[in-house]
């Protein structure tokens, strides 16, 4: 249900903090259904993030601060956080950090697919300065004494394939010669690979551009000899994502990325049940969340929204 005109007026006054009246109905239109809500509360939790790390930054600016200057003093700093906890609104609205979109795509039902493997990366922020982080992790490893034989020092997230269509086109044949291994649908391993890049739109890429050709999130455990691309990842812990550094598997091609798929998990003792329920992609894919191929509680539930999604159901059989 869409909101009406003087719902979504309302709803947009919220994005003043002090207005509490605007942040109830805000509250009475999210239980309610309205699909405006949903955004709107999104770009809320968006500025309180950007509100704590404003706070942040002035308690550092405090700590250095002259004790004696009227620009500390209590009353300053009353007016000084309103102003800060507006800005942190107003740049929410604005889309200016972009933390709301990511929410209301993992919340929305449908099509808007967040990349399963953005569960697992820093966002795509180090693309942003990758020479920077690939600096400081050469320099961290080697105070360390890591090998980095084989191994990226820093990895980012960017799109390999324009379009859904060019995705699903350039996949799909390998996906039907990979998934007869396993007796599985070549469609749902299309679709856990879509959920896993984002249909390709972020997928790992190593520090010279070289994509890792890496489709369905796979680690690189100590079993694996071949190379490795070394990204930051958000991991749920009890629920709650956790950030950490993990390292992936990287392939010659999406060819290969696939039969090690099918390799990965006919080998694993884990997957076993899995693999005896690979008629049903439903049952399949709840088996291999249950195992811990993945670390969000509803990693099952999403896969299965895109293989019964409008864009599989047009592109597929």
């Amino acid at each position: 249900m869409d909101l009406s005109a003087g719902t979504k007026s309302q709803l947009e006054m919220s994005r003043n903090y002090h207005d509490m009246g605007s942040v109830n109905k805000l509250r009475e239109a999210a239980q309610s259904g309205d699909s405006g809500a949903l955004e709107e509360a999104a770009k809320q939790f968006e500025a309180i993030f950007v509100q704590m790390m404003l706070k942040s930054m002035r308690k550092a600016q405090d700590a250095l601060a002259d004790k004696d200057s009227p620009f500390s003093s209590e009353q300053v700093k009353f007016y000084r956080e309103m102003h800060d906890k507006q800005l942190a609104t107003d740049l929410s609205a604005n889309g200016s950090i972009g933390l709301a979109d990511i929410i209301i795509q993992q919340m929305s039902p449908g099509e808007g697919v967040m990349p399963a493997g953005a569960v697992r990366s820093d966002g795509d922020l180090s693309i942003l300065n990758k020479h920077n982080v690939a600096a400081v992790q050469n320099a961290q490893d080697r105070v360390l004494g890591v090998n980095n034989e084989n191994v990226s020092p820093a990895a980012f997230k960017q799109s390999a394939f324009a379009s859904p269509e060019e995705f699903v086109k350039a996949l799909y044949p390998h996906a039907v010669e990979a998934a007869k291994e396993l007796n599985l649908d070549p469609k749902a391993m299309i679709a856990q690979a879509a959920l896993e890049t984002g249909w390709g739109k972020s997928l790992i890429h190593k520090m010279g551009g070289e994509s890792s050709h890496n489709l369905f999130g796979i680690k690189a455990d100590r079993r694996w000899e071949g190379e490795k691309a070394n990204v930051d990842t958000l991991e749920f812990v009890n629920n709650m994502p956790e950030k950490q550094q993990a390292s992936f598997r990287s392939y010659g091609s999406f060819d290969d990325s696939m039969r090690d798929y099918v390799d990965f998990i006919k080998s694993n003792p884990r997957y076993e049940k899995a693999v005896q329920q690979t008629e049903t992609p439903q049952d399949y894919f709840k088996a291999l969340q249950e195992a811990g191929y993945a670390t969000d509680p509803q990693y099952a539930e999403k896969v299965m929204s895109v293989f019964n999604g409008n864009i599989l159901g047009e592109l597929l059989p």
